[in-house]
């Protein structure tokens, strides 16, 4: 490619290429136009979504599980504007990711050009760093300290403004200058003719310079010394200590395994949250996964990794004030949120655990405690066996997650996006190991599942990725499977399907005796999703699960996404589960 014919875009692409990018999420734009035909010629593979916010999800999960930024890049105005609900929520589950967005033409913002508004005050709250490019030799190395941003420190998104402008070869956009500026010979004429060639000089400067994009480093946060030594004394003097380990633990997906054989070492009980779900397997002895506040109630120990006293921990009241409170993690601020510790292990959670790992001999009087946790969760799966044996008109939601336990594959993914009926889930389903397992994160979000099921697809190309979706999330997604046909991703999507907001409605009928809001259809998402070129499949009755989801699987095995439409009994499984 010729210097006169090469562009921004271009650019763009090579440091993308540079830093091992391989897909980019987004919906088209002709501001970025550029980006995408330099990315899809240098083999980076372009997976286009129907709505901006699912490419900002897709970049998000890809990011969680390839261990790496990831990438999406969206048009001006209000394909920006689309994204802010995705970047917050990756902002708050601190993923690494890039978003490229365009922007109308450097010398025309502000002046009532085409999508354009103000980007900064929109996008800079959700984000890392904002960075705003008004040269064309910039955009490679804006891409180089983006990635790098992204990943350091506690992670979070990046966004990147390219003007269109900087993104197309030289000599057309002084063409088009040439054209804006017209052959008119009054003053006026002459001093814009004057100030765009100016415009365009200082665009342009040292663009002819190529300079290789070469990724930056991008430093892991460790905890001192001292804090390993205070965190290692507290939990060996420890009767009754307790680890619960979070998302943040899994930053670098691919320690996973370091970090599974370090708890394991460790041999103290573990609760498992967010992405940490999975990481011991599915039937570790160490993991516990009911009672959690009981537990925590009861121990004197407590190690916080990767997880922030909010309010999935009743900002810190889960922990009672006589224990030991130890808290890793890469924020100073989240280790010491709502609950000051005793030992703040401020850098990469999952490091520290290894570390502890080598400086910890577990204590023979833990193996009494760890015997009576695992009783209690196995009096509480006897209950649940028990529920989920009862036979009522429609669908038992517990027996379904029965049987999909039982059905998927080994190597399954799961990715959840809903209330009630993902809460309900994440007591039975057991993620098969590490990574395998993407929800939303401290904001709640709604809407995630096509966009987190892409990125699992790409990053865990070959995987059987399920969508467990409650019927009022799934509202959100549902054009996507547009997308799931068009680039040949064979999701199996599940829909518990209830006919309302439950989640909602359990607490909003009880307090106020009004369902206002909350109310659905028994709706044929399944016959929307063939209308898109899927396969759709209902069941109304327990047995129809199992032949239905395995069904389900032999189509996705044949390269084609499927949604199994789920009639669900209503249940009280989940009384009094409203959270604030």
């Amino acid at each position: 490619m010729s210097a006169a014919t090469r562009h921004g875009g271009d650019r763009i692409a090579e440091a993308l290429q540079a830093h091992g990018v391989e897909a980019v999420f987004t919906l088209c734009g002709g501001h970025i136009s550029p980006i995408l035909a330099a990315a899809k010629a240098r083999g980076i593979r372009i997976v286009d979504t129907r709505d901006e916010a699912t490419a900002v999800f897709a970049a998000d999960a890809h990011a969680r599980l390839a261990g790496r930024p990831g990438v999406a890049a969206v048009t001006a105005g209000p394909g920006i504007s689309n994204t802010i609900t995705a970047l917050k929520n990756a902002q708050l589950a601190q993923s690494p990711l890039l978003l490229l967005g365009g922007a109308a033409p450097t010398a025309l913002q502000g002046r009532g050009a085409l999508q354009d508004i103000d980007q900064r005050p929109l996008v800079a709250p959700h984000v890392k760093r904002f960075f705003k490019l008004r040269r064309v030799r910039d955009l490679a190395r804006a891409v180089a300290e983006g990635m790098a941003l992204a990943a350091s420190g506690v992670p979070g998104p990046v966004f990147l403004e390219c003007p269109v402008d900087l993104l197309y070869d030289e000599a057309s956009i002084r063409q088009w200058y040439a054209e804006a500026a017209g052959k008119g010979q009054t003053l006026a004429d002459r001093a814009l003719r004057w100030y765009l060639n100016r415009h365009a000089a200082r665009m342009f400067a040292g663009s002819a310079v190529e300079t290789a994009p070469a990724p930056l480093a991008v430093a892991t946060p460790r905890a001192g010394d001292g804090a390993l030594r205070a965190a290692a004394a507290a939990l060996q003097r420890a009767e009754r200590p307790l680890i619960v380990i979070g998302s943040q633990a899994l930053v670098q997906s691919q320690q996973a395994d370091a970090l599974a054989r370090a708890v394991d070492r460790l041999g103290i009980p573990v609760y498992l949250s967010g992405m940490a779900r999975g990481l011991l397997g599915r039937e570790h002895p160490l993991q516990m996964r009911h009672a959690r506040r009981n537990a925590l109630r009861e121990s004197d120990a407590v190690l916080l990794a990767g997880v922030p006293c909010d309010f999935r921990l009743d900002y810190g009241r889960h922990v009672r004030r006589s224990a030991k409170l130890i808290a890793a993690n890469r924020s100073a601020r989240d280790a010491r949120l709502n609950r000051r510790p005793d030992v703040a292990a401020i850098g990469d959670a999952g490091r520290f655990l290894e570390a502890l790992a080598d400086a910890l001999t577990p204590a023979p009087a833990w193996a009494g405690w760890r015997d009576a946790l695992r009783a209690r969760d196995a009096a509480r799966e006897a209950e649940i066996d028990t529920q989920a044996a009862a036979r009522g008109e429609r669908v038992n939601p517990l027996a379904l997650f029965r049987a999909l336990d039982a059905e998927a594959a080994g190597d399954a993914i799961f990715v959840a996006d809903g209330g009630d009926f993902v809460a309900t889930a994440s007591y039975v389903l057991r993620p098969r190991g590490p990574l395998a397992w993407l929800d939303p994160g401290a904001f709640g979000t709604l809407g995630v599942g096509a966009g987190f099921a892409l990125g699992a697809a790409q990053a865990r190309p070959g995987r059987e990725v399920w969508i467990v979706f409650g019927d009022g999330a799934c509202g959100w997604s549902l054009a996507e499977f547009d997308s799931f046909v068009r680039q040949g991703i064979p999701v199996i999507a599940v829909v518990g399907n209830d006919a309302g907001w439950t989640q909602i409605a359990r607490e909003q009928v009880k307090m106020l005796g009004d369902d206002v809001g909350t109310v659905l259809a028994r709706s044929d998402y399944h016959r929307v999703v063939e209308g898109l070129g899927a396969a759709g499949l209902l069941v109304r009755s327990d047995d129809e699960v199992v032949p239905a989801l395995r069904e389900a699987r032999a189509i996705a095995h044949g390269g084609r996404p499927v949604l199994v439409n789920v009639w669900l009994d209503r249940t009280g499984f989940r009384e009094g589960s409203l959270s604030m």
